[in-house]
């Protein structure tokens, strides 16, 4: 999720070849639903990794210090 505009999101995606599409939240209402911000006027979110469920519930909010290792990180920590 990030707080750019769709456009701002297309051309991020483009320019690192992600082929799925970008939440983009502007007005912060996930982010403040999340606690990535602290207020509307938050230039910027915190960087999460949120783990969601199967049913749709967050198992995890895991506050990310490493964004580019994150993923590898979690895999490791996964069963078999």
């Amino acid at each position: 999720m990030s707080l750019d505009s769709v456009d701002d999101n297309r051309a991020f995606a483009e320019k690192f070849g992600y082929t799925f599409p970008l939440l983009c939240d502007p007005q912060c209402e996930l982010a403040l639903a999340y606690g990535a911000v602290s207020s509307k006027m938050d230039e910027y979110a915190q960087r999460y990794t949120f783990v969601v469920g199967p049913d749709g519930t967050v198992e995890q909010a895991i506050d990310t210090k490493d964004p580019g290792g994150q993923a590898d990180a979690m895999l490791s920590e996964l069963p078999g």
